[in-house]
């Protein structure tokens, strides 16, 4: 997803918020547009009404790149009602817009998109692994037999990623201590299990964080957009 980082990092640390507004909002330039929306969501300002009225609305932008930034702005700031807005988003036919709202649906807890994630998880759905990797992490919430049941099947798709997330997520929704992504014994232990989610741990969505770099120390740089884990919004106590 080379494309998906380049477009997203948050490289712009000399703009004032006036100036990112206009941007957002600029009619001729999808770049700025991109950039703009991006600098709002990750100002501490980002989920003012205003702002998620403009994430809401570049969701059908004719721009790809901005599609993707306003489903990450929404899936920082957005709530469970706007998991729906992002299910359009999921089948684009560019993989960064796709990635990006699949990614914040991980943060927006709806069941109403559980179908959508179980089509996304299957490999003649999306063919794309990182999503399909993306979907698997967001089943996680969802503690339903058709969750698990797709999650098992997962446990054999081609690509690590898919697999792993898989089944960090049937720990999550199952609280199996020990075990590994071994398909055949998840599902047998499942068809002679009476109450699979009786040791459910909770969903935290996953973040972003990483170290600081020399570059990061220069003065002029932001900081590092290091993330804290959560709860995704609208999900139950």
């Amino acid at each position: 997803m080379a494309e998906n980082e380049s477009i997203l990092a948050p490289l712009f640390s000399q703009t004032s918020p006036i100036d990112a507004a206009r941007w957002s909002v600029d009619p001729y330039d999808a770049d700025k547009r991109a950039r703009g929306t991006l600098l709002l969501a990750n100002a501490p300002f980002g989920g003012g009404e205003p702002y998620l009225r403009i994430y809401r609305q570049h969701l059908s932008d004719q721009a790809p790149l901005v599609r993707a930034v306003a489903a990450r702005a929404l899936g920082m700031h957005g709530t469970s009602a706007d998991a729906e807005l992002l299910l359009p988003v999921t089948t684009d036919a560019h993989a960064a817009a796709r990635f990006e709202a699949v990614r914040a649906l991980q943060r927006l807890h709806n069941p109403r998109v559980v179908p959508r994630l179980l089509e996304l998880l299957r490999p003649d759905k999306e063919a794309d692994p990182a999503i399909r990797a993306e979907a698997a992490c967001a089943l996680g919430q969802y503690a339903e037999p058709r969750v698990l049941d797709a999650l098992i099947a997962a446990l054999a798709d081609d690509n690590l990623l898919v697999v792993a997330n898989a089944h960090e997520s049937l720990v999550t929704l199952t609280g199996r201590e020990g075990t590994d992504e071994d398909r055949r014994e998840w599902a047998t232990w499942a068809r002679h299990t009476r109450e699979p989610f009786a040791g459910r741990r909770e969903y935290v969505y996953p973040v972003f964080n990483r170290d600081k770099r020399w570059l990061d120390y220069l003065p002029f740089m932001p900081p590092v957009p290091n993330e804290v884990p959560g709860r995704p919004h609208g999900m139950p106590g």
